[in-house]
């Protein structure tokens, strides 16, 4: 039996030196060498390498403690037995279609369902069964999404007239209110952002507590470097409930390069003692085939957001296709305004739907005028960079380690973090 002691008391006795991994009670893991190894330190318990006499000295102090707390409830275990006992009072057990039931429960959508968010599209003025058919089939289903959508796009894709659509967004913004607002109200709206936690306590202390909702996270690096596997984790992690790191909800992961991998979501899914079926049916799949497609699925996605409770949007990788099919400088032009429009498709559903986060992925590219310092950059240009909110840059460490890096954020500061990929997903 492993004998455990403070490291306050121990450190001279056991010879412990900053950098040698301990155990956290508090956060029931084994810590190694970063910030929150640091902050945790007064938690720190470690095998002293104390002789047999420790071990039997902490195994018989524990079982005097275990039958001391024992003996004071006896009498109430008896009592307690008894009553459960009792042929009249005896549950029945809950059979697997129950737990099946109670698990759906769970991901129910919270808020406006989908249906009473028709109803108020269906109650704005000149809005008839016609046009409503026509709104819903262009994934214009809530007055958020007309409200914050150019009337250009809204005519192209429903095939609306202009007057019909300024009519049915501007009542639609005089419902939501959208105009002016304080900074304090909105410091309120930001206060109660939900965080999905990434796996690894060093990398979540980098993201201020996760990645969070109601914004577009890009992560680029080379190959081999996490990115798909942090993305896999995601779509494990925001099915937990809040207090294990997660928001209830479900996944949309569009894949573009044919890396997604179920048996990886289950592998993660029993590391965190999860039903892997559960798990894999609350993951949304989608193969985009060409940049057309991707563009197309990201917008039929608005009308499964409030169907399935999707609170993540994955893109693994958001730029893939963009880089085959547009070919030569001739094309550069036409490839940005594109992925231009992308992006800020993707960024509306987060202005549309604020409990949802959204997670892309890029690819790299190598300057070649750059002689000294790291020659790689996002792939993509300043139109990736100016529209994705949070950007963090993966690049290998030693072995499994890989070091994650704040390039740009409007509320964090530059930093690192060190994180690891295992059989069981990401960890520190």
């Amino acid at each position: 039996m492993i004998c455990l002691a403070k490291a306050a008391k121990s450190n001279t006795e056991n010879e412990f030196e900053m950098g040698d991994p301990y155990y956290c009670p508090e956060c029931d893991r084994n810590h190694v060498k970063g910030q929150i190894y640091k902050d945790h330190l007064k938690y720190a318990e470690f095998n002293n390498n104390g002789s047999e006499e420790g071990e039997e000295e902490n195994e018989q102090e524990l079982m005097e403690e275990e039958i001391e707390d024992g003996e004071e409830d006896i009498e109430e275990d008896i009592g307690d037995e008894v009553e459960e006992t009792s042929e009249e009072d005896q549950e029945e057990p809950i059979e697997e279609d129950d737990l099946q039931v109670i698990d759906d429960e769970l991901m129910k959508p919270k808020g406006k369902s989908y249906e009473e968010c028709v109803n108020e599209v269906e109650n704005l003025p000149g809005v008839g069964s016609a046009t409503l058919s026509k709104l819903i089939e262009s994934g214009f289903s809530s007055l958020e999404s007309i409200a914050f959508t150019p009337a250009s796009i809204i005519r192209e894709e429903s095939g609306l007239g202009e007057k019909t659509t300024e009519k049915i967004i501007e009542a639609s913004m005089k419902k939501l209110n959208v105009g002016f607002k304080s900074a304090k109200e909105l410091w309120n709206q930001r206060r109660n952002l939900a965080q999905i936690s990434t796996g690894s306590q060093e990398l979540d202390a980098l993201l201020s507590g996760g990645v969070e909702t109601g914004s577009v996270i890009e992560f680029f690096g080379e190959y081999r470097t996490g990115k798909t596997q942090i993305m896999h984790q995601l779509c494990v992690n925001v099915q937990l409930p809040e207090e294990r790191g997660g928001i209830e909800g479900a996944a949309l992961y569009i894949d573009t390069e044919g890396t997604f991998r179920p048996e990886r979501i289950i592998q993660m899914a029993e590391a965190l003692d999860l039903d892997h079926k559960k798990v894999l049916k609350n993951v949304v799949f989608g193969r985009a085939y060409n940049s057309d497609h991707q563009i197309l699925l990201i917008k039929e996605a608005a009308n499964l957001i409030k169907k399935k409770n999707i609170k993540l949007i994955v893109v693994d990788s958001l730029i893939g296709h963009f880089r085959s099919e547009y070919i030569g400088r001739g094309t550069l032009a036409d490839r940005q305004q594109t992925i231009n429009q992308h992006l800020h498709d993707l960024l509306r559903l987060c202005d549309i739907y604020p409990e949802l986060a959204i997670a892309i992925t890029n690819q790299v590219q190598a300057r070649p005028n750059v002689f000294y310092g790291n020659p790689l950059q996002a792939a993509g240009g300043n139109i990736i960079a100016h529209g994705s909110t949070i950007r963090i840059f993966l690049r290998k460490g030693k072995g499994e380690q890989r070091v994650a890096k704040v390039i740009d954020a409007p509320h964090l500061p530059e930093g690192e973090a060190v994180f690891s990929i295992t059989e069981e997903g990401i960890t520190d």
